[in-house]
């Protein structure tokens, strides 16, 4: 028998339905009257740093290669008789997926034919099919994408970013693994990470848009298999808090170099690691985002120009990151004068008003985005993978202070834990 409550947020008066599935899943659904569209997400918590671990009354941690988790997105567009996308292409579909450093999720927007398309996916990620032939196969697709990323001098640059903030942690090394690695990857070693992630347990489905909830969940119930909670235990390597290297450097073709600068702050999880993203943010983009003095001043010298950008802070399991980046003939300079600029807030203190506009913007930003059918579903699985309920960014930004930025800024934006990667 489904379990299902209304969920409601007093923020923005946005509501969604909740559903406890029997067979494990947890379902979210956003009926959105009077739009075109649906959008629909079927994710798993499983990315690239879940390389180890181990289920209830198991002794020890399994350990699989680096790049598995993506790999496995790949082969589930596959069975016996086609791919997804050819189904997807009957029912009007458009759909993809996705693997990050912490979760896979399998996706489709469509106009028309919903219920089709959602037993589509359903059926796709439920229905594994590997042989060796197809896992060879695959191995050199996948080894291409590799080496082309390896030519990518952006995403190069973020990456040594990472390997010099951590010293063991997975998130270090590339989502789609190495080359080397991926050569060990076998149909038996699939099928045992996919019968270990995908328990319905670890997984979550979020729709929104023009869809009615009962037709949803009665496709839910006539393709939902129910399982058993595993008891799935993650182990990480014991990551230092201190970082390997504050400098790295590697050439590439580049006209300009390219540089991301960063702090390794400390881990933390859910409700504080939401919140701590919303302060971190809304800090540098008042230190040092497109209205700032520091900005324009170096956009007037040149020594910046538009493609300088401060990124969204990213964190999971045993990592919390923040970090900006661009292009500069002078990376050096510019992570000095960045420096600068902290440690005069940090003694002065800044513009309150800006940091509080800012707020102003980030809500009015949730709101525009609880009109939109793809955020809407995104948004209610981000919240599920992060462990909130789902609608508490709201929530959590309203409770954003001036004083908690400060605190963030004088006790982790620490220069001894600040990393400068280089592409010149």
């Amino acid at each position: 028998m489904r379990n299902t409550e209304i969920i409601r947020s007093e923020q923005t008066d946005d509501s969604c339905l909740y559903c406890k599935h029997p067979s494990g899943l947890d379902i979210y659904i956003k009926e959105m009257e009077g739009f075109n569209s649906a959008f629909a997400l079927f994710a798993t918590k499983y990315g690239s740093i879940n390389t180890r671990f181990r289920l209830r009354g198991e002794a020890d941690y399994a350990e699989v290669p680096e790049g598995i988790a993506h790999f496995l997105e790949h082969k589930l567009f596959e069975n016996e008789d086609c791919d997804a996308f050819e189904q997807y292409a009957r029912t009007g579909a458009n759909a993809n997926a996705f693997t990050s450093f912490d979760q896979t999720a399998y996706l489709f927007g469509c106009s028309e034919h919903f219920n089709d398309s959602l037993r589509i996916l359903l059926n796709t990620v439920q229905n594994p099919y590997f042989t060796q032939e197809t896992v060879d196969k695959e191995q050199g697709i996948i080894a291409q994408e590799i080496r082309m990323n390896d030519d990518n001098p952006g995403w190069r640059v973020f990456f040594g970013m990472l390997r010099a903030m951590f010293h063991n942690h997975p998130v270090r090394i590339d989502i789609a693994g190495t080359v080397e690695s991926i050569r060990e990857i076998d149909a038996d070693l699939l099928y045992r990470c996919y019968n270990t992630f995908y328990n319905l347990h670890n997984m979550t489905l979020c729709i929104a848009g023009n869809v009615r909830a009962e037709e949803a969940l009665a496709v839910c119930d006539e393709l939902l298999r129910p399982c058993e909670d595993q008891g799935l235990e993650q182990l990480y390597a014991e990551e230092p808090e201190d970082i390997v290297t504050a400098f790295t450097e590697e050439h590439m073709p580049v006209g300009t170099p390219l540089f991301n600068f960063g702090f390794k702050l400390r881990p933390r999880e859910g409700r504080e690691a939401v919140r701590t993203a919303l302060v971190s943010s809304m800090l540098l983009e008042t230190l040092l985002g497109a209205s700032s003095p520091f900005y324009n001043d170096a956009l007037h010298e040149g020594l910046l120009n538009s493609e300088f950008d401060v990124d969204a802070p990213f964190y999971g399991d045993g990592y919390f990151v923040v970090s900006c980046g661009g292009e500069t003939a002078q990376p050096e300079l510019v992570r000095d004068r960045i420096l600068q600029v902290l440690e005069t807030a940090k003694r002065e203190g800044f513009d309150r008003e800006t940091f509080e506009r800012l707020k102003k913007v980030r809500y009015g930003d949730l709101i525009r985005s609880s009109n939109n059918v793809e955020a809407s579903a995104n948004g209610m699985m981000r919240s599920w993978m992060r462990g909130i309920g789902i609608f508490d960014d709201a929530q959590l930004l309203a409770s954003v202070t001036y004083e908690d930025a400060m605190q963030l800024l004088r006790e982790e934006l620490d220069p001894q834990r600040a990393v400068l990667s280089v592409i010149r």
